[in-house]
Protein backbone atom coordinates (compact mmCIF):
# COMPACT_ATOMS: atom_id res chain seq x y z
CA UNK A 1 0.00 0.00 0.00
CA UNK A 2 1.21 3.46 -0.77
CA UNK A 3 1.72 5.69 1.90
CA UNK A 4 -0.18 9.14 1.51
CA UNK A 5 1.99 12.00 3.00
CA UNK A 6 -0.54 14.78 3.80
CA UNK A 7 0.97 18.25 2.93
CA UNK A 8 -0.24 21.87 1.92
CA UNK A 9 -2.12 21.47 -1.25
CA UNK A 10 -0.84 24.20 -2.88
CA UNK A 11 -4.23 26.07 -3.93
CA UNK A 12 -2.79 29.28 -2.46
CA UNK A 13 0.31 29.68 -4.74
CA UNK A 14 -0.38 33.55 -4.69
CA UNK A 15 0.69 33.48 -0.93
CA UNK A 16 4.19 34.69 -0.16
CA UNK A 17 5.67 35.16 3.35
CA UNK A 18 8.78 36.91 4.63
CA UNK A 19 8.78 36.42 8.28
CA UNK A 20 5.88 36.82 10.63
CA UNK A 21 2.48 37.50 9.28
CA UNK A 22 0.22 39.76 10.92
CA UNK A 23 -2.61 37.83 13.04
CA UNK A 24 -1.35 34.43 12.13
CA UNK A 25 -0.31 31.16 14.27
CA UNK A 26 2.50 31.95 16.00
CA UNK A 27 3.43 28.71 15.99
CA UNK A 28 3.46 28.30 12.33
CA UNK A 29 5.12 31.51 11.56
CA UNK A 30 7.79 30.01 14.17
CA UNK A 31 8.94 27.58 10.85
CA UNK A 32 8.74 30.29 8.94
CA UNK A 33 11.34 32.95 11.12
CA UNK A 34 13.90 29.70 11.69
CA UNK A 35 13.94 29.62 7.51
CA UNK A 36 14.57 33.47 7.31
CA UNK A 37 16.99 33.47 10.19
CA UNK A 38 15.37 33.41 13.44
CA UNK A 39 17.83 35.87 16.28
CA UNK A 40 16.85 32.71 18.56
CA UNK A 41 16.70 28.90 17.33
CA UNK A 42 16.03 27.53 20.50
CA UNK A 43 12.39 28.91 19.55
CA UNK A 44 12.18 28.03 16.73
CA UNK A 45 10.68 24.91 14.23
CA UNK A 46 12.60 23.37 11.50
CA UNK A 47 10.09 21.11 9.41
CA UNK A 48 7.94 20.02 12.05
CA UNK A 49 10.88 19.10 14.39
CA UNK A 50 11.21 21.22 18.05
CA UNK A 51 13.38 22.64 19.55
CA UNK A 52 15.92 20.40 21.89
CA UNK A 53 14.22 21.85 25.22
CA UNK A 54 10.44 20.98 23.93
CA UNK A 55 9.17 18.43 24.97
CA UNK A 56 6.74 17.37 22.36
CA UNK A 57 4.41 14.59 23.87
CA UNK A 58 3.42 16.34 27.54
CA UNK A 59 2.76 18.99 25.91
CA UNK A 60 0.29 17.77 23.42
CA UNK A 61 -0.95 15.18 25.93
CA UNK A 62 -1.71 17.97 28.59
CA UNK A 63 -3.49 20.03 25.83
CA UNK A 64 -5.19 17.17 24.68
CA UNK A 65 -6.28 16.64 28.26
CA UNK A 66 -7.58 20.32 28.94
CA UNK A 67 -9.22 20.82 25.98
CA UNK A 68 -10.56 17.21 26.26
CA UNK A 69 -12.04 18.29 29.51
CA UNK A 70 -13.16 21.89 28.52
CA UNK A 71 -15.51 20.37 25.13
CA UNK A 72 -17.08 17.73 27.67
CA UNK A 73 -17.82 20.32 30.02
CA UNK A 74 -19.85 22.13 27.08
CA UNK A 75 -22.21 19.34 27.14
CA UNK A 76 -22.15 18.31 30.61
CA UNK A 77 -25.23 20.22 31.75
CA UNK A 78 -27.58 19.24 28.89
CA UNK A 79 -28.69 16.39 30.86
CA UNK A 80 -28.91 18.55 34.26
CA UNK A 81 -31.19 21.55 32.70
CA UNK A 82 -34.57 19.76 34.54
CA UNK A 83 -32.71 19.80 37.76
CA UNK A 84 -30.93 23.25 37.24
CA UNK A 85 -34.67 24.43 36.24
CA UNK A 86 -36.23 22.98 39.62
CA UNK A 87 -32.89 24.18 42.09
CA UNK A 88 -32.38 27.33 40.69
CA UNK A 89 -36.42 28.27 39.98
CA UNK A 90 -35.94 28.90 36.17
CA UNK A 91 -37.49 28.10 32.98
CA UNK A 92 -36.45 26.30 30.46
CA UNK A 93 -35.76 29.09 28.26
CA UNK A 94 -33.26 30.62 31.12
CA UNK A 95 -32.09 27.36 31.70
CA UNK A 96 -30.63 27.33 27.37
CA UNK A 97 -28.48 30.16 28.14
CA UNK A 98 -25.91 28.57 29.99
CA UNK A 99 -24.94 26.26 26.85
CA UNK A 100 -26.08 29.52 24.89
CA UNK A 101 -24.15 31.72 26.78
CA UNK A 102 -21.11 28.79 26.77
CA UNK A 103 -21.49 29.17 22.89
CA UNK A 104 -21.77 32.60 22.42
CA UNK A 105 -18.39 33.46 24.56
CA UNK A 106 -16.50 31.12 22.51
CA UNK A 107 -17.55 32.55 19.32
CA UNK A 108 -16.58 35.85 20.46
CA UNK A 109 -13.48 35.31 22.01
CA UNK A 110 -12.01 32.45 19.30
CA UNK A 111 -11.56 35.38 16.62
CA UNK A 112 -8.82 37.03 18.79
CA UNK A 113 -7.06 34.06 19.63
CA UNK A 114 -4.50 35.06 16.17
CA UNK A 115 -3.66 38.25 18.06
CA UNK A 116 -3.34 36.70 21.24
CA UNK A 117 -0.78 33.96 20.18
CA UNK A 118 1.46 36.69 18.55
CA UNK A 119 1.23 39.27 21.48
CA UNK A 120 1.46 36.38 24.10
CA UNK A 121 4.19 33.33 24.24
CA UNK A 122 2.87 29.86 23.95
CA UNK A 123 2.86 29.23 27.85
CA UNK A 124 1.29 32.37 29.04
CA UNK A 125 -1.88 31.75 26.64
CA UNK A 126 -1.96 28.55 28.12
CA UNK A 127 -1.52 29.61 31.47
CA UNK A 128 -4.48 32.39 30.96
CA UNK A 129 -6.56 29.65 29.13
CA UNK A 130 -6.69 27.28 32.14
CA UNK A 131 -6.84 29.98 34.90
CA UNK A 132 -9.93 31.23 33.50
CA UNK A 133 -11.14 27.39 32.80
CA UNK A 134 -9.57 26.80 36.29
CA UNK A 135 -12.02 30.42 38.20
CA UNK A 136 -14.63 29.51 36.25
CA UNK A 137 -15.02 26.07 36.99
CA UNK A 138 -14.25 27.16 40.90
CA UNK A 139 -17.24 29.62 40.70
CA UNK A 140 -19.88 26.90 38.89
CA UNK A 141 -19.10 24.66 41.70
CA UNK A 142 -19.74 26.76 44.77
CA UNK A 143 -22.77 28.77 42.80
CA UNK A 144 -26.12 29.24 44.29
CA UNK A 145 -28.39 31.15 42.00
CA UNK A 146 -28.36 31.58 37.96
CA UNK A 147 -26.74 35.01 37.43
CA UNK A 148 -23.40 33.55 39.18
CA UNK A 149 -23.66 30.15 37.69
CA UNK A 150 -24.28 32.24 33.84
CA UNK A 151 -21.26 33.95 35.11
CA UNK A 152 -19.01 31.06 35.56
CA UNK A 153 -20.07 29.57 32.48
CA UNK A 154 -18.64 32.92 30.38
CA UNK A 155 -15.34 32.63 32.18
CA UNK A 156 -15.00 28.66 31.18
CA UNK A 157 -15.75 29.45 27.98
CA UNK A 158 -12.93 32.21 27.67
CA UNK A 159 -10.78 29.90 28.55
CA UNK A 160 -11.61 27.00 26.21
CA UNK A 161 -11.70 29.57 22.85
CA UNK A 162 -8.09 30.02 24.17
CA UNK A 163 -7.06 26.19 24.03
CA UNK A 164 -7.98 24.63 21.21
CA UNK A 165 -6.51 27.09 18.71
CA UNK A 166 -2.99 26.50 20.74
CA UNK A 167 -3.64 22.53 20.50
CA UNK A 168 -4.09 22.69 16.71
CA UNK A 169 -1.52 24.99 15.56
CA UNK A 170 0.78 23.35 17.88
CA UNK A 171 0.36 19.97 16.62
CA UNK A 172 0.73 21.21 12.93
CA UNK A 173 4.16 23.19 14.65
CA UNK A 174 5.98 20.68 16.06
CA UNK A 175 4.32 17.10 14.96
CA UNK A 176 6.22 16.35 11.49
CA UNK A 177 3.96 15.92 8.28
CA UNK A 178 3.93 11.99 8.16
CA UNK A 179 2.46 11.54 12.01
CA UNK A 180 -0.06 14.52 11.80
CA UNK A 181 -2.90 12.05 11.11
CA UNK A 182 -2.33 9.72 14.21
CA UNK A 183 -1.82 13.47 16.29
CA UNK A 184 -4.86 14.94 15.09
CA UNK A 185 -6.83 12.17 15.72
CA UNK A 186 -6.34 12.92 19.23
CA UNK A 187 -8.07 16.55 18.81
CA UNK A 188 -10.70 14.69 16.70
CA UNK A 189 -11.41 12.31 19.98
CA UNK A 190 -11.58 16.03 22.05
CA UNK A 191 -13.83 17.72 18.93
CA UNK A 192 -16.27 14.44 18.69
CA UNK A 193 -16.31 12.50 21.80
CA UNK A 194 -15.70 15.03 24.35
CA UNK A 195 -19.25 16.07 23.50
CA UNK A 196 -21.15 12.54 23.04
CA UNK A 197 -19.42 11.92 26.59
CA UNK A 198 -20.92 14.82 28.35
CA UNK A 199 -24.78 12.97 29.06
CA UNK A 200 -23.73 10.30 29.66
CA UNK A 201 -20.82 11.40 32.89
CA UNK A 202 -23.74 13.67 33.53
CA UNK A 203 -26.13 10.67 34.33
CA UNK A 204 -23.96 9.11 36.08
CA UNK A 205 -23.20 11.86 38.43
CA UNK A 206 -26.78 13.51 39.06
CA UNK A 207 -27.82 9.48 39.57
CA UNK A 208 -25.45 9.92 43.08
CA UNK A 209 -24.84 13.41 43.43
CA UNK A 210 -25.96 17.16 42.60
CA UNK A 211 -25.20 19.37 39.60
CA UNK A 212 -22.54 20.89 41.54
CA UNK A 213 -20.78 18.08 41.44
CA UNK A 214 -20.31 17.91 37.94
CA UNK A 215 -18.12 20.98 37.99
CA UNK A 216 -15.80 19.47 40.91
CA UNK A 217 -15.37 16.14 38.65
CA UNK A 218 -13.22 18.86 36.48
CA UNK A 219 -11.30 20.45 38.97
CA UNK A 220 -8.58 18.24 40.00
CA UNK A 221 -8.40 17.17 36.31
CA UNK A 222 -7.43 20.90 35.45
CA UNK A 223 -5.34 21.61 38.24
CA UNK A 224 -3.14 18.55 37.50
CA UNK A 225 -2.92 19.58 33.92
CA UNK A 226 -2.12 22.80 35.11
CA UNK A 227 1.08 21.46 36.98
CA UNK A 228 2.09 19.87 34.21
CA UNK A 229 1.76 21.98 31.76
CA UNK A 230 3.81 24.65 33.58
CA UNK A 231 6.60 22.14 34.12
CA UNK A 232 6.92 21.01 30.61
CA UNK A 233 5.64 24.08 28.32
CA UNK A 234 8.15 25.67 26.31
CA UNK A 235 7.86 29.21 24.27
CA UNK A 236 8.67 28.24 20.81
CA UNK A 237 7.77 31.67 19.36
CA UNK A 238 8.55 35.23 20.26
CA UNK A 239 6.22 37.41 20.94
CA UNK A 240 5.58 40.94 18.80
CA UNK A 241 4.10 43.54 19.30
CA UNK A 242 0.99 43.79 17.00
CA UNK A 243 -2.09 45.86 17.34
CA UNK A 244 -5.06 44.91 18.28
CA UNK A 245 -7.93 46.61 16.16
CA UNK A 246 -11.15 47.48 18.40
CA UNK A 247 -13.05 47.90 15.76
CA UNK A 248 -12.94 44.41 14.24
CA UNK A 249 -13.37 42.94 17.64
CA UNK A 250 -16.46 45.11 18.26
CA UNK A 251 -17.85 44.46 15.27
CA UNK A 252 -16.76 40.81 15.53
CA UNK A 253 -18.60 40.36 19.05
CA UNK A 254 -21.95 41.95 17.55
CA UNK A 255 -21.63 39.54 14.76
CA UNK A 256 -21.06 36.18 15.89
CA UNK A 257 -23.06 36.68 19.41
CA UNK A 258 -25.86 38.23 17.28
CA UNK A 259 -26.12 35.61 15.38
CA UNK A 260 -26.07 32.75 17.97
CA UNK A 261 -28.23 34.49 19.89
CA UNK A 262 -30.88 34.00 17.13
CA UNK A 263 -29.89 30.63 16.68
CA UNK A 264 -30.27 29.52 20.05
CA UNK A 265 -34.26 31.46 19.57
CA UNK A 266 -35.08 29.44 16.88
CA UNK A 267 -37.71 27.57 19.04
CA UNK A 268 -39.23 30.98 20.24
CA UNK A 269 -39.92 32.27 16.44
CA UNK A 270 -40.89 28.71 15.55
CA UNK A 271 -43.68 28.78 18.34
CA UNK A 272 -44.73 32.28 17.75
CA UNK A 273 -43.53 33.56 21.51
CA UNK A 274 -41.04 35.30 20.48
CA UNK A 275 -40.04 36.79 17.10
CA UNK A 276 -39.31 40.31 17.05
CA UNK A 277 -36.39 40.81 19.27
CA UNK A 278 -34.44 37.26 17.78
CA UNK A 279 -34.60 38.52 14.26
CA UNK A 280 -34.04 42.12 15.15
CA UNK A 281 -30.76 40.63 16.64
CA UNK A 282 -30.12 38.06 14.06
CA UNK A 283 -30.43 41.27 11.17
CA UNK A 284 -27.76 43.35 13.41
CA UNK A 285 -25.49 39.69 13.73
CA UNK A 286 -25.27 39.92 10.23
CA UNK A 287 -25.26 43.08 9.06
CA UNK A 288 -22.18 43.29 11.60
CA UNK A 289 -20.97 40.50 9.96
CA UNK A 290 -20.90 41.66 6.90
CA UNK A 291 -19.33 45.29 7.86
CA UNK A 292 -16.55 42.73 9.75
CA UNK A 293 -15.81 40.94 6.54
CA UNK A 294 -15.23 43.97 4.35
CA UNK A 295 -12.40 45.62 7.07
CA UNK A 296 -10.65 42.58 7.66
CA UNK A 297 -10.42 42.37 3.24
CA UNK A 298 -10.05 46.22 3.31
CA UNK A 299 -7.08 45.44 6.09
CA UNK A 300 -5.15 42.84 4.22
CA UNK A 301 -5.20 44.88 1.12
CA UNK A 302 -3.84 47.67 2.51
CA UNK A 303 -1.07 46.18 4.02
CA UNK A 304 -2.22 46.52 7.67
CA UNK A 305 -2.67 43.88 9.73
CA UNK A 306 -6.74 41.95 9.82
CA UNK A 307 -8.10 40.69 13.69
CA UNK A 308 -8.66 37.59 11.51
CA UNK A 309 -7.29 36.68 7.91
CA UNK A 310 -10.05 34.84 5.58
CA UNK A 311 -7.56 34.14 2.90
CA UNK A 312 -8.06 30.39 3.87
CA UNK A 313 -11.66 30.54 2.48
CA UNK A 314 -10.28 31.19 -0.81
CA UNK A 315 -8.71 27.98 -0.57
CA UNK A 316 -11.28 24.89 -2.00
CA UNK A 317 -10.20 21.99 0.24
CA UNK A 318 -10.04 23.79 3.22
CA UNK A 319 -13.34 25.24 2.22
CA UNK A 320 -15.00 22.36 1.68
CA UNK A 321 -13.40 19.94 4.38
CA UNK A 322 -14.87 22.68 6.94
CA UNK A 323 -18.17 22.36 5.63
CA UNK A 324 -18.08 18.78 6.04
CA UNK A 325 -17.15 19.10 9.06
CA UNK A 326 -19.82 21.82 10.60
CA UNK A 327 -22.39 19.60 9.44
CA UNK A 328 -20.58 16.78 10.95
CA UNK A 329 -20.48 18.28 13.94
CA UNK A 330 -23.83 20.01 14.20
CA UNK A 331 -25.51 16.95 13.08
CA UNK A 332 -23.60 15.27 16.17
CA UNK A 333 -24.26 18.02 18.82
CA UNK A 334 -28.00 18.21 18.21
CA UNK A 335 -28.14 14.42 18.22
CA UNK A 336 -26.27 14.34 21.78
CA UNK A 337 -28.93 17.24 22.94
CA UNK A 338 -32.50 15.59 21.57
CA UNK A 339 -32.00 11.92 21.75
CA UNK A 340 -31.77 12.91 25.65
CA UNK A 341 -35.42 14.66 25.49
CA UNK A 342 -36.56 12.10 23.58
CA UNK A 343 -35.67 8.95 26.18
CA UNK A 344 -37.32 11.21 28.75
CA UNK A 345 -39.69 12.08 27.06
CA UNK A 346 -41.01 9.70 25.50
CA UNK A 347 -39.78 6.32 26.88
CA UNK A 348 -39.62 7.95 30.42
CA UNK A 349 -35.35 6.94 31.11
CA UNK A 350 -33.76 8.01 34.14
CA UNK A 351 -30.77 10.03 33.92
CA UNK A 352 -28.77 6.78 34.72
CA UNK A 353 -30.27 5.08 31.86
CA UNK A 354 -29.41 7.84 29.59
CA UNK A 355 -26.52 8.29 30.44
CA UNK A 356 -25.76 4.53 29.87
CA UNK A 357 -27.32 4.55 26.43
CA UNK A 358 -25.10 7.71 25.06
CA UNK A 359 -22.13 5.82 26.39
CA UNK A 360 -21.13 3.23 24.28
CA UNK A 361 -21.49 5.65 20.72
CA UNK A 362 -19.21 8.14 22.34
CA UNK A 363 -16.75 5.40 23.38
CA UNK A 364 -16.76 4.63 20.03
CA UNK A 365 -15.86 7.78 18.87
CA UNK A 366 -12.89 8.40 21.45
CA UNK A 367 -11.63 4.88 20.60
CA UNK A 368 -11.10 5.13 16.84
CA UNK A 369 -9.48 8.96 16.90
CA UNK A 370 -6.35 7.58 17.07
CA UNK A 371 -6.67 4.61 14.94
CA UNK A 372 -8.62 6.66 11.96
CA UNK A 373 -5.61 9.14 12.06
CA UNK A 374 -3.29 6.60 11.70
CA UNK A 375 -4.78 5.42 8.43
CA UNK A 376 -5.61 8.61 7.56
CA UNK A 377 -1.52 8.84 7.33
CA UNK A 378 -1.56 5.74 5.30
CA UNK A 379 -4.66 6.07 2.64
CA UNK A 380 -5.67 9.90 2.42
CA UNK A 381 -8.81 11.34 3.62
CA UNK A 382 -11.24 10.38 0.67
CA UNK A 383 -11.51 6.40 1.34
CA UNK A 384 -12.52 7.14 5.35
CA UNK A 385 -14.36 10.20 4.75
CA UNK A 386 -16.84 9.45 2.60
CA UNK A 387 -18.40 6.24 3.96
CA UNK A 388 -17.52 7.63 7.15
CA UNK A 389 -20.36 11.05 6.29
CA UNK A 390 -23.05 8.32 4.51
CA UNK A 391 -22.45 5.95 7.45
CA UNK A 392 -23.71 9.18 9.53
CA UNK A 393 -26.62 9.91 6.56
CA UNK A 394 -27.70 6.15 6.83
CA UNK A 395 -28.04 6.71 10.74
CA UNK A 396 -29.59 9.42 10.42
CA UNK A 397 -32.30 8.43 8.41
CA UNK A 398 -32.60 5.02 10.17
CA UNK A 399 -33.53 7.14 13.69
CA UNK A 400 -36.40 8.57 11.49
CA UNK A 401 -38.29 5.58 10.84
CA UNK A 402 -36.93 3.16 13.73
CA UNK A 403 -37.40 5.35 16.75
CA UNK A 404 -40.81 5.57 17.98
CA UNK A 405 -42.70 5.49 22.14
CA UNK A 406 -41.84 1.45 21.72
CA UNK A 407 -37.99 1.93 20.75
CA UNK A 408 -35.57 -0.32 23.22
CA UNK A 409 -32.46 1.03 24.61
CA UNK A 410 -30.78 -1.58 23.04
CA UNK A 411 -31.73 0.13 19.32
CA UNK A 412 -30.71 3.48 20.62
CA UNK A 413 -27.54 2.04 21.21
CA UNK A 414 -27.25 -0.17 18.34
CA UNK A 415 -27.45 3.57 16.08
CA UNK A 416 -25.49 5.24 18.18
CA UNK A 417 -22.52 3.58 17.76
CA UNK A 418 -22.14 3.72 14.09
CA UNK A 419 -23.01 7.46 14.47
CA UNK A 420 -20.06 7.91 16.64
CA UNK A 421 -17.93 5.64 14.66
CA UNK A 422 -19.12 8.03 11.21
CA UNK A 423 -17.96 10.77 13.27
CA UNK A 424 -14.58 9.59 14.11
CA UNK A 425 -13.90 8.73 10.41
CA UNK A 426 -14.88 12.54 9.13
CA UNK A 427 -13.54 14.94 11.80
CA UNK A 428 -10.02 13.05 12.05
CA UNK A 429 -9.10 13.00 8.61
CA UNK A 430 -10.58 16.47 7.85
CA UNK A 431 -9.47 18.66 10.75
CA UNK A 432 -5.42 17.68 9.02
CA UNK A 433 -6.51 17.67 5.43
CA UNK A 434 -8.23 20.73 6.19
CA UNK A 435 -5.43 23.05 7.85
CA UNK A 436 -2.87 21.12 5.96
CA UNK A 437 -4.38 22.81 2.86
CA UNK A 438 -3.23 26.12 4.01
CA UNK A 439 0.48 27.30 3.86
CA UNK A 440 2.13 27.63 7.35
CA UNK A 441 1.74 31.17 7.93
CA UNK A 442 -2.24 30.81 7.56
CA UNK A 443 -2.51 27.87 9.95
CA UNK A 444 -3.48 29.97 13.23
CA UNK A 445 -5.91 32.07 11.08
CA UNK A 446 -7.45 28.51 9.69
CA UNK A 447 -7.47 27.02 12.86
CA UNK A 448 -9.63 30.45 13.98
CA UNK A 449 -12.24 30.38 11.09
CA UNK A 450 -12.87 26.31 11.71
CA UNK A 451 -13.24 26.91 15.66
CA UNK A 452 -15.51 29.84 15.43
CA UNK A 453 -17.70 28.25 12.71
CA UNK A 454 -17.84 25.01 14.88
CA UNK A 455 -19.58 26.97 17.50
CA UNK A 456 -22.29 28.32 14.91
CA UNK A 457 -22.97 24.94 13.74
CA UNK A 458 -22.89 23.31 16.79
CA UNK A 459 -25.85 26.46 17.91
CA UNK A 460 -27.81 25.73 14.25
CA UNK A 461 -27.74 21.92 15.34
CA UNK A 462 -29.39 22.02 19.05
CA UNK A 463 -31.37 24.91 17.99
CA UNK A 464 -33.02 22.84 15.05
CA UNK A 465 -33.34 19.80 16.08
CA UNK A 466 -34.64 20.91 19.76
CA UNK A 467 -36.93 23.23 17.58
CA UNK A 468 -37.85 20.49 15.13
CA UNK A 469 -38.61 18.30 17.97
CA UNK A 470 -41.05 20.66 19.72
CA UNK A 471 -42.86 21.66 16.46
CA UNK A 472 -43.27 17.91 16.02
CA UNK A 473 -44.53 16.97 19.16
CA UNK A 474 -47.00 20.33 19.29
CA UNK A 475 -48.76 18.94 16.12
CA UNK A 476 -48.75 15.23 16.91
CA UNK A 477 -49.92 16.36 20.23
CA UNK A 478 -52.73 18.41 18.89
CA UNK A 479 -53.96 15.26 16.57
CA UNK A 480 -54.74 12.95 19.91
CA UNK A 481 -51.13 11.59 19.85
CA UNK A 482 -50.22 10.69 23.94
CA UNK A 483 -47.45 13.00 25.33
CA UNK A 484 -44.88 9.84 24.74
CA UNK A 485 -46.05 9.47 21.31
CA UNK A 486 -45.79 12.54 21.02
CA UNK A 487 -42.56 13.27 21.69
CA UNK A 488 -41.05 10.48 19.27
CA UNK A 489 -42.76 11.49 16.72
CA UNK A 490 -41.05 14.89 17.45
CA UNK A 491 -37.91 12.90 17.21
CA UNK A 492 -38.60 12.12 13.65
CA UNK A 493 -38.89 15.57 12.06
CA UNK A 494 -35.50 16.09 14.40
CA UNK A 495 -33.90 13.43 12.57
CA UNK A 496 -35.06 14.41 9.22
CA UNK A 497 -33.14 17.71 9.47
CA UNK A 498 -30.08 15.77 10.07
CA UNK A 499 -30.59 12.93 7.61
CA UNK A 500 -30.99 16.02 4.76
CA UNK A 501 -27.48 17.52 6.10
CA UNK A 502 -25.44 14.52 6.22
CA UNK A 503 -27.09 13.58 2.82
CA UNK A 504 -25.61 16.81 1.49
CA UNK A 505 -22.52 16.52 3.05
CA UNK A 506 -21.53 13.11 1.47
CA UNK A 507 -21.99 14.57 -1.84
CA UNK A 508 -19.57 17.47 -1.00
CA UNK A 509 -16.74 14.88 0.76
CA UNK A 510 -16.93 13.56 -2.95
CA UNK A 511 -15.60 16.59 -3.76
CA UNK A 512 -12.59 16.51 -2.26
CA UNK A 513 -9.59 16.43 -4.38
CA UNK A 514 -6.39 15.10 -2.59
CA UNK A 515 -3.09 14.68 -4.53
CA UNK A 516 -0.10 12.74 -3.62
CA UNK A 517 2.78 15.19 -2.36
CA UNK A 518 5.40 14.50 -5.12
CA UNK A 519 2.71 16.14 -7.71
CA UNK A 520 1.80 19.22 -5.45
CA UNK A 521 3.56 22.77 -5.92
CA UNK A 522 5.20 24.32 -2.98
CA UNK A 523 2.68 26.13 -1.69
Amino acid sequence: MTTYTPTPTGEFPAVQSSGIVAGGSSAAEAEFATRDGADDPSTTVVDGRAPKDVKVAPIIAVLVVSAFVMILNETLLSVALPTLMDDLSITAVTAQWLSTGFMLTMAVVIPTTGFLMKRLSVRHVFLTAMLLFLVGTAIAMFSQNFPVLLGARVIQAAGTAMVLPLLMTTILALVPIRSRGLVMGLVGVVISAAPALGPSISGFILEHGTWHDLFLLMLPIIVVALIIGLLFMRNYTEPEKVRLDAISVILSAIGFGGVIYALASISQIVSGTSRLIPLLVAGIGVLALTVFTLRQLRMLSRGDEPLLDLRPLKVRTFTVSVLVILIGFATMLGTVVALPLYMTGALEMTTLEIGLTMLPGAAASGLLGPFIGALYDRVGPRPIVVPGMALMAVVSWLEVFLLDADATQGLIIALNIPLGIGMAMVMTPLLTLSLGALPRSLYGHGSAILNTLQQLAGALGTAVFIALLTLGAVIAAESGASAQAAQASGISWAFVFGGVITTVATVLAITLKTTPAQNEPAA
